[in-house]
């Protein structure tokens, strides 16, 4: 795939305090670099870098904190005594099959519950709650659904449900609008009048919270819940919520959980992703397991994903599981179609708008990976983007992806007057309008984003967080480095910057389009320091880097895993040319 390269500004996180670096350095008996990198995590002390190192479940914060807490607990319980019906509803994204599957399992588990659960299709229901979805509930018998990672904008749906007779608890992370639904119950952090002491849970740990409510209150142990935890680390590292508080303890005992007793729908996907057991990382998930549970709900149903999730036996997992990799498979061949289809299309002037942002339409794409396009086109103009193809009954429907600092959710609430229905987050949204619209749509898009956009948003930063020689990359420096794990936002992997480097003479081109540099890169220092690195998508470096010239890189330090052996390995982020050594 072809695409114009975007050069990239490196930026320095701001200087920690000298000293305090100094005295946490001594007193962790750690290298300087190491007590830098804790400093500017907001780690000043010795008692604060044990509890980031160590973190603690006894560190959870009270469910019944959250507003609506104990009447939710309450109408559970009651649906669980009387023998009522209980439907668990959730969006057919990776955050929304984990929630739903940890609801459920903990329901069938723990409780003597009536239950069953929902996942609307994409294509037909869309995002969210579904009439179609309310209607199948009465039809059922359901007298109490709990949605999960939807819902908080559902006032139509649920007052359509309580007409039907059904109650519903709201379990949401999105940001509300002015009016709540009239639930029994809505749970969101982020509601303002919710005193919750953190408010970036994934839509699975807020349906993590009710079931730690009940649990509590109804004296099913802790430890009982501790094998959901598999199912809310997929959450976390795949709806790219902050890595911090709350959830940093949830996905640290999550990773756990993941790496030691899987369940069985999970151990498939390891299995299938061909990642080595025990040694698995947030950006395994990241990058091989969730993008496998999300291709259910883009290329088939979401509803497979939850029956993988659920499998109690090996047979059934692998089976599910078998089924869902081929999905994915079938995803990746028509993502790398249709993204070759954008490219081209942008870079010949045949799109909607190429001005500050990035519009395209065809027709004929699947629905299901035109947020995956966005993300690409994104990688390869650093615009926000927008990629669009039809839908059902004569509408439009597309996918948004922003660039760091623009929101773009904002953008699009500016020409909700054109607009079926919209939804998502600052970089990240969905949207759906009439095709007649789509013109305007695009100028107002264009203009809003033109007069909005300012220039330090329009170019990549790669965020250095500090120098580091060769050297100083010792097993005591690695072993303490993967304990700031688990990564994500808000505890991103730490990037260094190191100068003067040249490969050894076997660097090579790598990747089924030879798009990758495999590189062994040497520091000249005393002692002499050698060490392997992969540049993704660099190889328009490879002339300059064979003819033995040297370059200054950035890079995150990765270990692999290959048959139980550990491997350190540089992951190249950005690198620039330099004519010689000095």
């Amino acid at each position: 795939m072809c695409a114009m390269a975007v050069e990239k500004i490196w930026k320095y996180k701001e200087v920690a305090d000298p000293e305090n670096v100094r005295q946490l350095a001594s007193e962790l008996g750690v290298d300087p670099v190491l007590a830098e990198l804790l400093v500017q995590r907001g780690v000043h002390t010795f008692e604060q870098a044990r509890s980031f190192f160590r973190p603690s479940l006894d560190n959870l914060h009270d469910p019944f904190l959250m507003t609506d807490m104990d009447r939710a607990v309450e109408r559970l319980r009651q649906a669980v005594v009387s023998r009522e019906k209980i439907l668990v509803y959730g969006d057919y994204d990776v955050d929304g099959t984990t929630a739903v599957s940890l609801v459920y399992s903990f329901l069938r588990s723990h409780t003597n519950a009536i239950v069953d659960f929902y996942i609307p299709e994409r294509y037909d229901e869309g995002y969210g709650v579904s009439y179609k979805g309310l209607d199948w509930a009465a039809e059922n018998g359901f007298k109490l659904v709990i949605t999960l990672d939807c819902g908080i904008k559902a006032n139509e749906k649920v007052e359509y449900a309580r007409e039907r007779g059904i109650d519903m608890i709201i379990c949401d992370h999105h940001l509300p609008e002015n009016e709540l639904p009239k639930a029994v119950a809505v749970l969101d952090p982020k509601r303002e009048d919710c005193n919750y002491p953190f408010d970036d849970l994934s839509g699975c740990g807020v349906g993590f919270k009710l079931v730690q409510a009940y649990a509590q209150k109804y004296d099913v142990p802790f430890d009982n819940l501790i094998p959901l935890m598999d199912l809310l680390v997929v959450s976390i590292a795949s709806d790219l919520v902050s890595v911090t508080d709350e959830n940093r303890i949830l996905a640290h005992y999550g990773l756990k959980q993941l790496n030691v007793n899987p369940r069985k729908g999970l151990m498939a996907m390891i299995q299938l992703s061909g990642l080595e057991p025990g040694h698995l990382t947030i950006d395994d998930i990241v990058f091989k397991i969730g993008p496998r549970i999300n291709a259910a709900g883009r290329m088939e149903t979401g509803r497979i994903a939850v029956e993988l999730l659920t499998a109690t036996d090996v047979a059934t997992a692998t089976r599910i599981g078998a089924e869902i990799n081929e999905h994915n498979n079938e995803r990746k061949n028509i993502d790398r179609r249709i993204t070759q289809e954008a490219l081209e299309m942008v870079e010949s002037g045949k799109c909607l708008s190429s001005g500050k942002a990035t519009i395209v339409y065809n027709p004929l794409w699947h629905k299901g990976v035109v947020g995956i396009v966005a993300s690409r086109l994104v990688e390869a103009f650093y615009k926000p983007t927008i990629v669009f193809t039809k839908s059902q009954g004569g509408f439009v429907t597309g996918s948004a992806r922003s660039v760091h600092g623009f929101d773009l959710y904002g953008a699009i609430e500016s020409c909700a007057d054109l607009l079926e229905n919209f939804g998502g987050h600052l970089y990240a949204a969905g949207l759906t309008l009439r095709e007649e619209n789509l013109p305007e749509f695009c100028e107002r898009m264009e203009k809003f984003i033109s007069d909005a956009i300012i220039p330090e948003m329009q170019t990549p930063v790669v965020d250095v967080d500090t120098m580091l020689n060769f050297s100083q990359i010792t097993p005591k420096f690695l072993r303490i480095l993967k304990q700031f794990q688990p990564f994500g936002p808000g505890n991103s992997a730490p990037v260094f910057r190191t100068d003067n480097v040249y490969d050894n003479g076997m660097g090579r081109k790598v990747g089924a389009e030879g798009g990758h540099l495999k590189l062994e890169l040497i520091q000249e220092s005393h002692p002499y320091h050698h060490l392997s690195a992969i540049a993704f998508n660099m190889a328009n470096f490879f002339d300059h880097i064979k003819a033995g010239n040297p370059v200054d890189v950035c890079y995150s330090i990765v270990e692999n895993y290959y048959r139980g052996t550990a491997n350190t390995q540089l992951r190249i982020r950005d690198l620039h040319e330099r004519e010689e050594l000095v």
